[in-house]
């Protein structure tokens, strides 16, 4: 980019000028020219080509390397700048090396530090000519300083420099010396920034050039999505208009209709400047969230992101306003706020331009340009549809669809022609037509003529139509309910209502009609949500006849339905209700009233099939309920003690959930719901016991208790075969107050329809004294019942229990000790929050268990001989434990956290880690994670894999860079780092990448010696180590061995950093080609209370990050 900085050249006079009024002069010229230059279409290249440093720093490395240039380099890197530095020592008459003109060619900007001795250099000399060439040819930017140096001595080359052009003449030919002389004058004309070390402050003077800097750079590689069609012309063209480079406040509205791209053309300029503000968010779907969770949670989020504290709490929306104001005020900030509708969120959530730090911009997407009009956004963006070429190139790139087919040219023209140049549509209906005969397809398009082009339901409804009738309703399911619901549990519910889903689910993702996001939710565009709720209403006349639709879910016509006359008014068309009781809350008396003169729907309706009902009911929701066509059956938040009374036959249900019935005391006679397969309870303070013809469900696959304090009656379980996961989380362990008495009053216990004549009978074993109560929190016998045996053992026994949870059960010793456990496939054990003091593995029949959590067992002191399979531990919180045990046979574990367990020994934790890495992640490309609360010796790994080790004892710098030799890949296999922090909690990011010179490094290569033993630190410490597979990484990612170097961010208050390459055992093997072994299920990967420690954040060409944290 050709800058014109003659005209602000500094006049050859030497008058002192303020540092800030030099700095403010070039930055204003050169943001000026660039932001015009990058805004012109005439100048493309700044954003089409690649780069690998925003900035290459030139100086004499005597006069500045260790003072001003070393920390102005810190500064660069600490703000995202990514910056050349040559650490070299050059010899007098070296030639300039590839790897620096390399850099050169690869940088936005060249910072030439000038200092006393800097034409001394023969070698600085060269560097300066090749980059005032790059300038002239390129149009690199340049930017001199003047370090304790006047510019008018570096122009006329007086004083040193005089000298030293002196001696050069002696040793070059005069040509060059010549044109050395005329490139320093050059140069030395730009305008720069003079520092005078005596007088002037560095910090702030170094603060101002990066702050400048930082206005200047371009992405190093360019934005580009092959995915999405003329996004990027419109993404340059709206960050043009934001004008970034401007220290004022401004708010962005992009409008358009739905379906246009508003959300995809913000995040697309999102993820573009981001890296150039001091602080990010990103808020998805305003309008859903605000509604489902109030704008205060948003408000949180705005705050949580900014503060980087997720602790974060606003009372009330005049809170978050007032704390929003208050401390974003000096921060530069860019929040994305998409799919806004009302005014109201942007008074919550961006009220006022004075809320933000200068430089701050708002994006705002909605459909309402109105919205952004009354809040006084100016500068609105309105999205434009796509022109037939683009729609055209959209269409081509949809996956599956086959361009050879009968007439592709003229059924793409015609597709384009009735898209009307809306993404969305384009792509939904161009969807439809992947796998569809020709019959089909011509079909498609008949349609398509004769709808309204203004009609964008009625066009995306021509995908629906051509769905086979039971994938339409699992749509309408989706689109009705279950939109932002987990797939799993999704599925679940769809599974019960027998759709079979799977298959289903795969046609609606492969027609784009719904996503699955990030957070592994069920997600579809609203415009397709609202095609869907069209169709419903649809079928009751537009929503007047709300009772003939066979979903119902908006709480009015709910309320109108039981409002209606039940003589007259037949409800049996309804298969769905949803009432959530939001409308009505602040006026419950209000609803209580109408629903207690008129039965609630689900007491009338014969066709049922999914009940979810969330309300402050005292009638009986169920009265007459005959409903044996229910299948699945949600209940929350209402008030009566019993969901209905007698006996119910209910052969279909297989779902029933019941949250938060507070008043509940006992539960339903079970007998006539035999094919339950799912039960769940949650809070329900006064319930005593479970009915005990619960024991005879033997469908069961889930069982879920958790809060019921009360809770002492629990039947036995003997008959669940097909049990998987068991939680008795947050209840007393008197949930089997009288086994005995239990199993008398289960003999009695039979139905006709069951099969059953009593055959219920708890067997005990070998004829001793146990009683099968199969998975409970347990209590001894109380001694009012004196004919049991004070030692009365009992055995927990299930062959096909996978997930056991009894935390939060204040479970003793004595408890633990009376268990006899027989559980051949349980993977997940769950004893957090209880009051024993050991657990001994080899008394429990636990040979598969993967994942153990003893968080905050407080007592805890010992876990001893855990079972081979262990793959994780989360002990955090056990401040007793002193001892893991023998855990050389745990060839599998690869996870341990022990935060806060001040008593463990240092050497114990040293066998524990040293069993970890001889064991099966490191042969096995995984993954390891260890949090230790102590201090281990910095020897540990180089003295186990004698390895390459680098060691750096300073927490003044948080960013480190590490060049890889040539034949890294088959060298190594991995890198092992170990960090000693003063907290809980470390976040680093990994970035494996291509752009370092492998002349510069900033660690400290020490080779692991007795002769510098590392210090023990003051106060409480802790260790992390952590493993990065190099060849998981290559099975997972585009990492190869064209990638040569890695460097590493810390986050937080850190005290040492050690890292080895790990060598790989035998060389001669291959590489891998197989799948890794990071997938395998002998690791248990997908269980983290606190999320993934290990997380791939970034995969391109260029470069893979890696975040690795670990915390409580």
């Amino acid at each position: 980019m050709e800058i014109d900085l003659e005209a602000t050249a500094v006049p050859d006079t030497e008058q002192e000028e303020s540092c800030s009024n030099h700095i403010n002069s070039i930055l204003t010229k050169i943001n000026t020219q660039m932001a015009s230059s990058f805004s012109s279409p005439s100048n493309p290249a700044n954003y089409s080509r690649s780069w690998s440093y925003h900035v290459f720093l030139s100086f004499r490395g005597d006069d500045t390397r260790l003072k001003f240039v070393g920390h102005l380099y810190e500064a660069l890197i600490g703000r995202g700048i990514h910056t050349y530095k040559d650490n070299k020592e050059i010899s007098y008459g070296e030639l300039i090396d590839t790897s620096v003109t390399e850099a050169i060619e690869g940088s936005q900007i060249a910072i030439i530090v000038f200092s006393e001795n800097f034409a001394e250099s023969s070698w600085c000399l060269r560097e300066l000519a090749y980059i005032i060439d790059c300038e002239k040819r390129r149009g690199l930017t340049v930017v001199p300083i003047f370090y304790d140096v006047e510019p008018t001595v570096v122009r006329k080359q007086k004083r040193k420099h005089e000298e030293a052009f002196s001696q050069h003449e002696l040793k070059n030919e005069s040509d060059v010396v010549a044109s050395w002389r005329k490139t320093l004058r050059e140069v030395s004309g730009h305008s720069g920034d003079e520092f005078k070390s005596a007088s002037m402050d560095e910090s702030e003077f170094i603060k101002k050039i990066v702050n400048g800097i930082s206005k200047m750079i371009l992405p190093l590689t360019p934005w580009k999505n092959d995915k999405l069609v003329g996004m990027e012309d419109r993404m340059h063209n709206l960050i043009s208009q934001m004008q970034i480079g401007l220290d004022v406040v401004l708010m962005i509205g992009i409008w358009g209709v739905g379906g246009s791209g508003k959300t995809t053309l913000a995040n697309s300029v999102y993820n573009e400047i981001s890296w150039k503000f001091d602080c990010c968010c990103r808020i998805e779907n305003v309008r859903e969230k605000s509604s489902k969770h109030g704008l205060e949670k948003l408000q949180e989020q705005i705050l949580s992101s900014v503060w980087k504290d997720n602790k974060v709490q606003v009372g009330s929306v005049e809170d978050g306003k007032h704390m929003t104001s208050e401390k974003l005020r000096l921060k530069k900030v860019l929040i994305l706020l998409d799919d806004v509708n009302e005014v109201e969120q942007l008074e919550a959530l961006a009220g006022s331009l004075d809320w933000f730090g200068k430089g701050s911009r708002i994006i705002i997407t909605t459909r309402d340009v109105q919205l952004l009009n009354v809040h006084g956004v100016i500068n609105v963006h309105k999205v434009s549809m796509l022109k037939d070429d683009e729609a055209i190139n959209l269409l081509c790139k949809l996956p599956g669809l086959d361009k050879s087919m009968w007439d592709f040219k003229e059924l793409s023209q015609q597709v384009v022609s009735y898209a009307s140049g809306l993404p969305l549509a384009l792509t939904i209906l161009g969807s439809s037509l992947v796998k569809a005969n020709i019959k089909e397809q011509k079909s498609i398009l008949a349609k398509m003529k004769v709808i309204p082009n203004d009609d964008i339901l009625g066009k995306l409804k021509i995908s629906y139509d051509g769905l086979k009738k039971d994938v339409q309703e699992l749509f309408l399911d989706i689109a009705c309910f279950l939109r932002w619901e987990v797939e799993a549990t999704a599925m679940e519910i769809l599974d019960a209502c027998h759709f079979e889903p799977t298959a289903g689910v795969k046609v609606l993702k492969d027609r784009a009609l719904i996503t699955v996001n990030s957070y592994g939710r069920f997600d579809m565009h609203d415009l397709v949500q609202e095609m869907g709720h069209h169709i419903v209403r649809g079928e009751g006349n537009d929503g007047k006849n709300p009772e003939k639709q066979r979903r119902v879910w908006k709480e009015e016509d709910v309320v109108n339905i039981c409002a209606m006359d039940t003589a007259t008014t037949n409800v049996n068309m309804i298969e769905v209700v949803r009432f959530t009781n939001k409308r009505y809350q602040g006026n419950e008396e209000l609803l209580h009233n109408i629903l207690q003169d008129h039965p609630p729907i689900v007491a009338n309706g014969k066709n049922l099939r999914w009940i979810y009902w969330s309300g402050d009911l005292e009638i009986p929701l169920l009265t007459n309920f005959p409903q044996r066509t229910l299948r699945c059956l949600e209940l929350r938040n209402i008030m009566q003690d019993q969901l209905w009374q007698g006996y119910k036959f209910l052969p279909c249900l297989k779902i029933m959930e019941l949250w938060y019935l507070t008043n509940l005391t006992r539960t339903p006679d079970f007998r006539g719901i035999p094919n339950l397969e799912r039960f769940t309870l949650i809070n329900s303070p006064y319930l005593e016991e479970i009915d005990l013809s619960f024991g005879l469900l033997e469908n069961l696959v889930f069982i879920w208790i958790e809060e019921c304090p009360k809770l002492k009656i629990f039947p036995s379980i003997n008959r669940l075969k097909n049990l998987e996961t068991l939680s008795f989380y947050m209840c007393k362990p008197g949930l089997f107050e009288l086994p005995e008495i239990q199993q008398e009053n289960m003999d009695s216990v039979a139905h006709p329809e069951l099969g059953n004549s009593g055959e219920t009978q708890v067997q005990k074993p070998g004829g001793e004294d146990l009683v099968d109560v199969e998975e409970c929190c347990l209590e001894k016998a109380s001694s009012s019942h004196n004919n049991i045996n004070r030692h009365t053992r009992l055995w927990v026994s299930h062959s096909n229990l996978t997930k056991l949870d009894l935390g939060w059960c204040n479970l003793k010793d004595e408890d633990i000790g009376s268990f006899d456990w027989e559980l051949p496939n349980l993977l997940e054990l769950n004893l957090s929050y209880n009051s024993f003091s050991r657990l001994d593995f080899s008394l429990l029949g636990l040979p598969k268990l993967k994942w153990l959590n003893v968080i905050d067992c407080d007592s805890l002191v010992e876990l001893k001989d855990l079972p081979s399979s262990i793959a994780v531990i989360q002990a955090d919180y056990c401040s007793s434990l002193e001892r893991f045990g023998d855990t050389s046979k745990c060839k599998w574990l690869w996870n341990v956290s022990n935060y806060y367990g001040s008593k463990l020994d240092p050497s114990d934790g040293v066998r524990l880690l040293k069993s970890m890495l001889k064991g099966n992640a490191i042969d096995q490309d995984h993954f390891i994670s260890v949090f230790l609360e102590h201090q281990i010796p910095v020897g540990f790994e180089g003295s186990f894999f004698k390895g390459e080790t680098f060691t750096l004892r300073s927490y003044i710098r948080d960013t480190f860079r590490l060049p890889l030799r040539d034949n890294w890949d088959n060298d190594f296999c991995g890198l092992l780092m170990r960090v000693v922090s003063h907290g809980p909690t470390i976040f680093m990011g990994i970035n494996i990448s291509k752009h370092e010179s492998d002349t510069e490094y900033d660690y400290v290569f020490l080779k692991d010696s007795d002769e510098e033993p590392e210090p023990q630190y003051d106060g409480d410490v802790s260790t992390h180590v952590g493993y990065v597979s190099f060849s998981a990484l290559r099975q997972t990612t585009s990492l190869n061995s064209s990638y040569n170097t890695i460097s590493v961010f810390i986050k937080d208050d850190w005290r040492s950093f050690t890292a080895e390459l790990v060598p790989r055992k035998n060389k001669d093997d291959p590489l891998q080609t197989t799948k890794a072994a990071t997938m395998s299920p002998e690791f248990w990967d997908e269980k983290d209370i606190y999320g993934p420690n290990f997380e791939i954040e970034h995969d391109s060409k260029s470069f893979v990050k890696i975040r690795w944290q670990t915390w409580c």
